[in-house]
């Protein structure tokens, strides 16, 4: 459901493109935007970061589409947004204990090693970063109406099979829901009687 409500506007920005054009489709995407964190807003009294950063490129950019008639504003607003996303993940790296993706998971998951956290956070890093260039590359170089294509179905896609990836590699490091701690080498215990 989560997945289908962060989903909505760029959704919702498609069937606008597919019935009008790529003005009126910006419009509808930057109020879906804004409906979006709105409503989250009121459901949970807090605001999602990701949600927010959308909106405020959305925003300005489909803004500056619409004002100045150019999409080329709105072509950029993917790629902005997976860069930033890749900035703050690789940065999380340097910053505090654990990475962004180690603080959004933990509760759900236990992984064997602190290793593994750094490899999954870089491996979004470098999704981000290869979804943005991805991004501007079907943009400046396909029509537009494969661009919007491209922008649900492709990145959804894309999206889809990368966390399907993830997971089949967390499998293997995930540890039992009965033991908290990591997977340490069995000590001997020790006589209580010296010798």
């Amino acid at each position: 459901m989560k997945i289908l409500f962060d989903f909505l506007p760029i959704l919702l920005f498609f069937i606008a493109y597919k019935i009008y054009d790529i003005y009126v489709a910006t419009a509808v995407i930057i109020v879906a935007s804004i409906a979006q964190v709105g409503l989250f807003w009121l459901k949970h009294h807090r605001v999602e970061k990701m949600h927010l950063i959308t909106l405020v490129l959305v925003v300005i950019l489909g803004g500056a589409t619409i004002f100045l008639h150019n999409p080329l504003f709105i072509y950029w607003k993917p790629t902005i947004v997976n860069w930033l996303f890749a900035l703050v993940f690789l940065g999380s790296q340097f910053i505090g204990q654990k990475n962004v993706l180690q603080r959004m998971l933990e509760e759900q998951i236990t992984l064997t090693s602190q290793a593994v956290w750094l490899r999954l956070n870089m491996a979004w890093v470098a999704f981000f970063i290869v979804m943005g260039a991805v991004n501007l590359y079907v943009a400046f170089n396909f029509e537009e109406n494969t661009w919007v294509n491209f922008k649900l179905f492709g990145m959804m896609g894309l999206t889809i099979v990368f966390v399907i990836g993830q997971s089949l590699y967390l499998a293997q490091y995930i540890m039992p829901e009965d033991d908290e701690t990591p997977i340490k080498k069995a000590q001997p215990e020790r006589s209580s009687i010296d010798v």
